[in-house]
């Protein structure tokens, strides 16, 4: 329970008499008193931590910086190209047909990333997997969406292509997945997937 004490606040003199003037004031016990100061420092705290989770991206690093803004602009220019593709789905190659957005780009990161990996040299074996990598993500995506498609099942770039591709599994399945492939074998391979690239 709380407690009442009067404190003097100031004297009122008017000649030789002079009242004290009192002002009562509750004082908390002191088990309250170290809550209520628990209390306050417990939520200043809660503050705190709150306004720096929320101010963190303006306190990171340079580089983390940089490579949020890099991440961002790829989601922006993503968005971008999808809205391109709803309202404009075909692109016309440089053979002069007009073909889906997302076969051609499909088909190109194929080309690109099978080139790589033959190309590089295998000694290099770290650099050889991450091209190798590259390279199998981009058939997989590409056989998974259009494989068989009606739509372009007869363009001379998907023949091309399937041709290609089929001449590295054959490749691997005969001599293994880490065999070096032969000049003739990787030569044939880049000539398909140049033809190609010229229908793309």
């Amino acid at each position: 329970m709380a407690r009442t004490k009067a404190v003097p606040l100031f004297m009122h003199s008017c000649g030789s008499n002079y009242k004290p003037e009192f002002r009562t004031h509750a004082t908390l016990p002191y088990k309250k008193t170290f809550l209520h100061r628990r209390h306050v420092l417990v939520c200043g705290g809660a503050s705190l931590f709150t306004i720096l989770t929320l101010n963190w991206p303006l306190t990171s690093s340079p580089a983390w910086a940089a490579e949020e803004s890099t991440s961002q602009e790829d989601k922006d220019e993503t968005v971008v190209d999808a809205i391109k593709s709803l309202f404009d789905p075909d692109e016309k190659t440089k053979s002069g047909k007009v073909l889906p957005k997302a076969y051609l780009k499909s088909a190109r990161e194929v080309v690109k990333t099978l080139r790589e990996s033959v190309n590089e040299d295998p000694k290099d074996n770290a650099k050889f997997r991450r091209t190798a990598d590259a390279a199998k993500a981009s058939i997989r995506d590409y056989l998974g969406n259009w494989r068989g498609n009606q739509m372009v099942v007869k363009e001379e770039s998907y023949v091309m292509l399937e041709k290609a591709i089929r001449s590295l599994a054959s490749f691997y399945s005969k001599a293994g997945p880490t065999a070096a492939m032969p000049e003739e074998v990787k030569s044939d391979i880049l000539s398909d997937l140049n033809t190609a690239e010229e229908f793309l």
